[in-house]
């Protein structure tokens, strides 16, 4: 089902309003050369849960920043109703995920230019199984 207009602005007020939340915080926090973008929001229809997806850089730091994300949940949400509060009247539960596709999308790259062939090399294709 596709988005109604109203989703598709909150998770865009949502998206750049949490840039600067969670940039600002690792700054302060001395997480310097960390780069965390929001790459999606959604919002569910009824507005009272937001799904937020993230990019980090460096990939190898990113389970870490997810779990003190999630930690600070309360405190993330709490600023980003102060930012909105003109626009919003309520704010909807955040969830926060890793969002990987850059990563899918490197993983393909390499597949296609030959550096990890899953036809020469049957031991990579137990490493790409989903599960």
């Amino acid at each position: 089902m596709e988005e109604s207009q109203r989703q598709k602005k909150i998770a865009s007020v949502l998206q750049r309003d949490l840039v600067d939340i969670l940039q600002g915080a690792a700054t302060q926090g001395g997480m310097r050369g960390v780069i965390i973008s929001v790459s999606k929001v959604r919002v569910t229809a009824d507005l009272t849960d937001a799904k937020v997806y993230l990019s980090i850089f460096p990939n190898n730091k990113a389970k870490e920043l997810l779990e003190g994300i999630r930690a600070n949940k309360p405190m993330i949400r709490h600023e980003l109703a102060q930012r909105t509060k003109n626009q919003l009247r309520r704010m909807p539960v955040l969830e926060f995920y890793v969002d990987d596709s850059l990563e899918h999308i490197d993983k393909i790259e390499k597949s296609l230019k030959g550096e990890d062939n899953p036809i020469q090399n049957p031991d990579l294709l137990d490493n790409r199984k989903k599960g």
